[in-house]
């Protein structure tokens, strides 16, 4: 009598992380620099957090969500923090100014539109940076990512309740900052 493979649902559960990790990259990658206002470092936090999301591929796929966003999460902070440290004593503590990002979009046909939408796009993240890092954080997970309050206070470590402040806050200042932009 044979018996089935001992994970036989390996390389399934497998395909579908690797779905959902090409499915969550170009967000993630937006966030992580938003963050870290560096492209290469959002790129090294986003591969960071993937390949640690491998070693929780056996996970149900209703955890990956918070989880990846936990870990990138982390990941950014653990890279805010190294620059800080060497910022503090190898210059005078300025933030670097971060390279240009290409947020060209080539599955849209009309490049008048491509172009509004970058533009659009640049304001937010603009003034997205502006805003302090918890707001930022509320923000980006509860309306760019749509995760919900739960699982949002989950992923930043905090309560329910701090989410719904951080996120109000930042929905005041960003209202402000992007009135004249419509």
């Amino acid at each position: 009598m044979d018996s089935p493979a001992p994970n036989a649902s390996a390389p399934a559960a497998a395909a579908s992380l690797e779905q959902f990790l090409a499915g969550v990259s170009a967000r993630a990658f937006r966030f992580a620099e938003l963050g870290l206002r560096h492209r290469e470092d959002a790129l090294d936090a986003v591969q960071d957090a993937m390949a640690k999301m491998l070693g929780y591929r056996d996970r149900p796929a209703s955890e990956w969500t918070p989880l990846f966003w936990s870990v990138l999460r982390s990941r950014i902070i653990d890279l805010q923090r190294r620059r800080t440290f060497r910022l503090k004593w190898m210059t005078d503590s300025r933030e670097p100014n971060g390279e240009e990002i290409d947020w060209a979009d080539e599955s849209t046909p009309d490049p008048a539109r491509a172009h509004d939408g970058r533009e659009a796009w640049g304001r937010l993240a603009t003034a997205l940076r502006g805003l302090p890092e918890r707001q930022r954080e509320a923000f980006s997970l509860r309306v760019l990512e749509e995760l919900d309050v739960e699982a949002t206070a989950k992923v930043m470590g905090c309560s329910e309740g701090s989410v719904k402040t951080h996120l109000f806050r930042a929905r005041e200042a960003l209202q402000k900052q992007l009135e004249d932009f419509r």
